[in-house]
This record gives structure tokens, sequence and C-alpha cells, in this order.
């Protein structure tokens, strides 16, 4: 779709090359008729009711329009059969003339039209007078008087078809000539069927002039019958039209084609001269100004409406309708008129309380044609589908955007990196390498603990910014991770590649602002080249970021990958021993983290969380120890180590008249095992605790077609009586399809969607839908990773029923938790026991 300027158009002054021959043959064919019959003037009273009869026809005119003309008037053929037949020519010519001129007078066409049709009238009344002159005398109302009254009338029609062909041609073109030639076999049909109408009228006016009367009371109970008829269909054929256009727009709201389909069918419908669509900036979107003319078969570029007419219906917010139609709007007439147009509807586009746009249509084709109340009701219809499929197109061009950038920096993801990496492989210069640069930042962690989150995000929008401002016009820069941003390059060697990533590191150090601080932030870069370091854009962005984690135990900090920095996983084999080891001797700690009944800031329960301090390794991430367990077999020890320590305080709990209920994360491997029902059952027995405060949180990604397989574990836990969760719920691909059909009784948002819902309204809309969809199927809802007073006063205001998280408390070992116990919590009796109740966060 392109918008391009309108082509120029002879002026219409032109048209009087065409007029002037016209008149000129009617001039020459009167002086004959009045020397051949000097005296019909006498018959003046026939040409009154003549008169009557033509002027009457023009009134009900039937105006088939092609672009800008009419091109046929359907009832002028029954006056002149009937005026050849009783009237002298000369009579007849003048008859049509005069017609003609009051015709053109009560339409106010400019006169460069009036005259032409005027002369065009009189020219084909001219050679239809000939063609009967020139054929044997009419004798009575007998059929070969039919032929010669019909070959008279059709010569008529053929010349004044002609006529207004040629005129469209000489001011249009060659083409809207063509275009309105090849109409030529419907008007001569039409012309046809009212010389037949005109026939018969004659043989009942011939029989006795008394048939005028009842050819009359015929003639008005048609007139009335055709108007009744020629509304029912225009209002059928509008809403069909409106019908087709609706689901033509719905088809290519999404394909960027929405203009070209939309503005053409309305300017049809509505047969308007032009039509307008007219988006304001916003956002990545441009303005958008485009039109649909008659005469051009692209969209144009420029907009016919006034500003003001614009403008007034932008502010009202409701349709502005200026016309002769229109009295309300009778102040902008003079606008209109100083701009060259007739009449003019604009409609503003509304999404919800927001104007996104306005809908416009221009000058009402056709000489008595103008705009009325009902077109403004088709059109207000028109733009109400037409605002929903601009924002649904806006909406889908952000959902893909959205599915490749992020949303805090508005750089590339990772799904959109690996395509472009994807896509620079396959081609690739002799002597040149693909690069991955890969920039770890350092410390963001610590600016999220200290300064929290909104800290941390300015943070990695500098360093967004600064990589984009430094790398090179061929570059694509993306962040594929949390502190992780890789940046894409073709490079003449590796060793280029290095120099670059350490020119690029050091110039992305130096002092950044976050708030009231000043910090200086380093980055660790790692270097993987293609195709030294592989083919698949997977493998070179892993290859990056290990060698981005070997690069900051590096003084420079820059790390070109080598095989060897693949050894992790022969150091998760030899942690495999130390785990065994380890969990044989009790050397795993458990730690818990609150849990909080929002609506009255119970504590309910905690999270049982394993945690290893490796002797020589140090702490040891959960993610590494606990793959390590699922790759050796270790797993099922590993949760039976958790379970029973959380059992085992979740007793002594109880017996202190603290009950709190536990919280145990099960990996889909677990629930594969069909022996750890057993295992529950029997640790229950052992601990002595109600099944009813045990929960089982099971990860939604982790469950991700293993559900069928798992399925008859989580019945036989079901029926133990503990609890089911679904956790990280959000972040798999398939919620809703699977939800209803494990037994769970709770759901778990995952603290990505949490963490972020305060500031993003995506994440907002994600956990309000979460929490009424669970809602929905009765399932209790608990938000992890509140951190902030915000947040929890958002998820209070849904109705989300339990939260977890660092504003509460952060996981903690059990001596330290009993210490948060006193300093944080306070008894509290309830009919069912004593509770501890939150002190600080009220």
């Amino acid at each position: 779709m392109t918008g391009r300027r309108p082509s120029p158009r002879r002026s219409p002054e032109y048209a009087w090359l065409i007029t002037t021959p016209l008149a000129a043959f009617a001039f020459i064919c009167a002086l004959i008729f009045w020397v051949s019959d000097p005296t019909w003037y006498r018959a003046w009273l026939g040409g009154l009711v003549a008169l009557a009869g033509v002027i009457l026809a023009a009134v009900a005119v039937l105006n088939v329009l092609i672009r800008r003309q009419n091109t046929s008037v359907v009832l002028t053929e029954i006056p002149l059969v009937l005026a050849i037949y009783f009237l002298p020519p000369m009579m007849v010519l003048t008859v049509v003339t005069i017609g003609a001129v009051i015709a053109q007078l009560r339409a106010r066409v400019e006169p460069t039209k009036l005259w032409f049709n005027v002369a065009k009238s009189g020219a084909a009344t001219s050679a239809a007078l000939l063609v009967a002159a020139a054929l044997p005398d009419l004798r009575g109302a007998a059929p070969g008087t039919w032929g010669i009254l019909f070959a008279a009338c059709i010569t008529s029609a053929i010349v004044s078809h002609v006529a207004v062909g040629s005129v469209i041609m000489l001011l249009q073109g060659p083409r809207a000539g063509q275009e309105a030639l090849r109409s030529a076999p419907a008007a001569i049909g039409t012309a046809s069927i009212n010389i037949a109408v005109g026939l018969v009228f004659l043989v009942a006016l011939d029989a006795t002039p008394w048939a005028g009367i009842l050819l009359g009371v015929l003639v008005a109970a048609v007139v009335l019958l055709f108007r009744s008829f020629a509304g029912f269909f225009r209002q059928h054929r509008t809403l069909a039209d409106v019908y087709e256009l609706t689901l033509a727009v719905r088809e290519h709201s999404n394909d960027g084609g929405l203009p070209d389909v939309l503005l053409g069918r309305v300017r049809r419908l509505m047969r308007a001269e032009c039509a307008t669509l007219w988006l304001p900036a916003q956002g990545r979107h441009p303005e958008v100004l485009l039109t649909a003319r008659v005469d051009d078969a692209g969209l144009l570029d420029i907009s016919p409406t006034p500003t003001a007419v614009r403008e007034r219906a932008l502010a009202g917010q409701h349709a502005i309708a200026v016309g002769t139609a229109f009295d309300d709007t009778a102040d902008l007439r003079n606008t209109l008129r100083d701009a060259g147009v007739k009449d003019v509807i604009a409609i503003p586009l509304r999404s919800g309380q927001t104007t996104v746009g306005s809908l416009e249509v221009v000058n009402r084709l056709g000489e008595t044609q103008t705009f009325r109340q009902a077109d403004v009701q088709v059109l207000e219809t028109i733009a109400a589908h037409a605002a929903v499929a601009v924002e649904n197109s806006r909406l889908v061009d952000r959902l893909r955007y959205d599915a490749y950038h992020d949303r805090l920096t508005s750089l590339p993801n990772r799904r959109r990196m690996t395509d472009a990496l994807a896509e620079s492989v396959k081609v690739r210069a002799p002597g040149e390498v693909v690069a991955v640069l890969l920039f770890d930042v350092d410390g963001l962690r610590e600016v999220n603990e200290s300064m929290g989150h909104s800290a941390g995000d300015k943070l990695l929008a500098e360093v967004a910014e600064r990589l984009r401002n430094i790398a090179g016009p061929g570059s694509l820069v993306g962040r594929i991770g949390g502190d992780e941003f890789v940046v894409t390059l073709r490079a003449e060697s590796t060793e280029a590649t290095v120099r670059l990533a350490t020119e690029m590191r050091e110039q992305l150090r130096g002092p950044m602002v976050v708030g009231s601080l000043t910090l200086d932030v380093d980055t660790a870069a790692g270097v993987a080249v293609q195709p030294d370091h592989g083919d698949d854009p997977e493998a070179l962005l892993r290859r990056a970021e290990l060698a981005a984690n070997a690069a900051k135990m590096l003084p420079y900090g820059v790390q070109l990958f080598h095989p060897a920095l693949e050894s992790r996983a022969v150091r998760r084999l030899g942690l495999a021993a130390d785990l065994r080891r380890a969990l044989d001797n009790g050397e795993l700690d458990v730690y818990f983290q609150p849990k909080v009944r929002l609506s009255d800031r119970h504590l309910v329960g905690v999270e049982c969380l394993a945690r290893w301090q490796h002797p020589a390794h140090g702490e040891v991430a959960p993610e590494d120890f606990i793959a390590v367990a699922e790759h050796t077999g270790q797993l099922h020890r590993l949760t039976e180590v958790v379970l029973t320590m959380g059992l085992r305080r979740c007793r002594a709990w109880a017996d202190a008249d603290r009950p709190l209920s536990i919280a145990v994360n099960l990996s889909a491997r677990t629930l594969l095992d069909s022996r750890f029902p057993e295992l529950v059952h029997r640790l229950i027995k052992e601990s002595g605790v109600p099944p009813a405060q045990i929960t089982f949180e099971i990860s939604e990604p982790g469950m991700l077609g293993e559900i069928e397989r798992a399925l008859p574990t989580l019945y036989r836990l079901r029926d133990l009586g503990v609890r089911l969760s679904v956790d990280d719920f959000g972040t798999g691909a398939s919620s809703l399809s699977y939800l209803r059909q494990l037994p769970v009784q709770e759901v778990k948002i995952d603290d990505s969607f949490v963490q972020g819902m305060a500031t993003d309204t995506g994440d907002l809309a994600i956990v309000r839908a979460v929490i009424s969809l669970s809602r929905e199927f009765g399932l209790t809802v608990v938000a992890e990773g509140v951190e902030s007073e915000l947040t929890l006063e958002l998820l209070e205001e849904m109705g989300c029923e339990i939260g977890q998280g660092y504003l509460f408390s952060r996981p903690l070992p059990y001596e330290r938790l009993e210490a948060w116990f006193s300093a944080q919590t306070e008894p509290e009796s309830t009919p069912t026991g004593e509770v501890r109740r939150l002190r600080a966060v009220i």
C-alpha cells in the first residue's frame, strides 16, 4: 500500500469542445423544423402538457453513476414518444430544451455542466426527430408507428450516451471514457423499456384521451411503488455491503492491507467521491493519512476533508456531518465552500474511551444527491468495526513485537536473536566469521537487593542504551536474560572479534547514575564465533554464555570460548558423589519461606527449600544440584530428605500450638515414580501430620509433555488427602488446556509476573486473568515474588488469597525462622486455635 499524488485532469471548461457542436447541431435542426412548419406554435396547449411531462420525467430521474457522472435518465423516453407522435417537430424540440433548462436550474449545477446537458438534450431530440422525419409518416397507433417511434427514441438515447462518454473521455482521459461507454448496453436496454411504456401510453391515449386520467393514476401508483421498492432495495443492499465490508475488514485487519480494503469499499458503499482514514501517530506507529478517490486506483496521501470538520468531530467525540441536509452544522458550510467540498461526514474511531483516528467521506456523488442522516448511521456502524480492526491490528503488531523484544529495553529477545543468528550463519563470505558477543552485567543482584528492582531496571536500561550506541551499524543488539546482553556481527577473524569485544567492554564501563547513586558497573564478555565453535545458533549462544561466566574470573573480563569451558557437565558428575554423601550425612539444609494469607496477614504455612553448602565449592545453586540429582537418580532421595525435614518441623509447630502447613516442590521425574505415593503415605503416618497440612507444588513448565503419565500419581496423592498446587503458573505453554485435568486445589502465580505487575500492564493483566480463572475453577491462588507494598495491595484487591516473597521474608534456616517468628509475628487466637499474625506488614 503506497500513497501517491492524483494525476492532473483537464478543466471542466474543455467540455465546451463537445457542447458547442451539440448546440450547433440542435440549432440547425431547429431552423429546418421552423421553416418546414411555420405554424408550429399553434400547438402550444399540447406543448404545455408535454412540458409538464418532460419536467416530471426529469424529477423522477434514476441516476446511474459512472465515476462522477450521471450517464442515463430513466424516464425521458416516455414523454418523448408521446411528444413526437402528437406535436410538430419544432414544438417537441422547444419543449425538451425548456424542460432541460428547468431541470438543470432546479439541480443548481454549475454553468458548464448546465449548458452541456441542455445541448445534449437538444441534439439527441433533434436526431430523434430527423429519424422520424426520414421514415414514413406516422399513421395511427399501429405497429408501423411503433417501429418508427422506437427507432427515433433509441437514436436519442444513443446520441445522449455517446455525448456523455465523449465529454468524460475529454475531461478525465480515455480510460474513464471507455468505462462510461461500456455501460451503453444497460442504458439502451433501459431506454427500450421506457419506449415500450411510452408506446403503451400512446395506444391508450390514441384510443381515447380520457385514458390520460387512468394513466396518471397508474403512473402515480407506479412511482410510489418504485420509491418504496427502491428504498427497501437500498436498505437491503446497504446491509449486505456493510456485512461484506465487515468480513473483509476482519480478514485483512492483521496483514497490513486494512486501509486498502476499508477505504475503497467505504467509498463505494457511501457513493462518495472520497473516503479518508486518519490515524494519529501512536508509539511506534506513524501517522496514517490515506484517501481513496473515485478516479484513482491507488490510495492518495491527501485528505479533502477540511481540518475544522475533523477537529470538531474529534473534540466532540461524535459524528459531524456538514451539508444542506444538516442544519446543526450550518456554521461549517462556508468552510466547505472555501475548500471546494459539497458535503462531508467525519466519524471518530473510538476504542473504549480512546480516540484512535477518524473515518471520513466527502462529496456524495450525483447531481441532486447529498448525504442524509441515514448515511451518518451507516458510516458510524462501519467506523465501529474499523476502530476494532485498527486496534486489533495494532494489538497483533504489539504482540508480535513483544514476542521478539525485551519489554524493559525494547531490544530483541533471545528468540529474535536466535532467529537472526540462524539467518546470519547461512550466508558467510570466505575468511569471515559470524561472532556472538555476550555481555554479563556484574552486580545486578546486589543492586536489586539493596535498592530494589526498579533501580536494577534502570541500570539494565542504561547498559542497553550504551551497548546500542557503541555497537556498529551492522550489529544486532539483544537482551537474552536478566543481566545478559548479546551482540551479533560479522568480523574479519576471531582475533578481531576478541579485540572488538574488549573495546566494547571498556566503553560499557564507567559510572552509571541510578537513582541518587553513581555506580561503577562492570561486565564480563564471552565470545563465540561460527564456524569455529559450531553452526547451531543455540549452541553459539550457550557457548558464549559459558565464556562469559569464565570471563568473570579474569581480570580483563573477556573470554573466547574453548571446549574446556563445557566441563560443567564433568563438574556435575563430580558433584554427584558429593551430593550422595551429603544426603547420607545430613549435610543438606532445608530453608523455609513464610506464606501469608493476605486478607488478615495470618501466617498460614511455609515452603520448604533445599540448600547445599559444599565444603570445597561453597554454596551450590539449587538448580545445579537438583539437575545433578535428576541426572544421577538421586532426586527421589533429595525429595525424601526435604519432605522428612518439613514434616518434622510441621509436627513440632503443631505440638507448640503453632500449626503451619508445609509446601514441597516436586519435579516431573518424581511424579513419574510410582513408588512416591507410598513414600508420602509412610512419612505422613510416621510424623502424625494431617495430610491436609501438606502441599506438593508441581512446576508447570516441567509438566509439559508428561501430563498423561503423571496423572495416576497425582490422583493417588490426592486420595491420600494432601493438597496439590501448580507452581510457576503462566510460564508454560498449555496452562488452560490441562488445568482442569489435574486434581489440584491451588495455583501459584510465577514471580516473574508478580514482580512486574506494578509497572507492566501486561503482567498485571496476566495476574488478573490467572486469579479470575482460578477462582472460577474454585482454586486457591498463591502469588510468589511479592516484594513491594503496591504489589501486595494490587493482589489483595484482585482477590489473591496467599502471598509469598521478600516483602514478608526471604527463605530462612530453621533457627533464623524461629527468630523471625518472634520478631515479625504475634500470636492471635482464632476459633481454630492460635495463629501467628504479621507485625511489620499490616
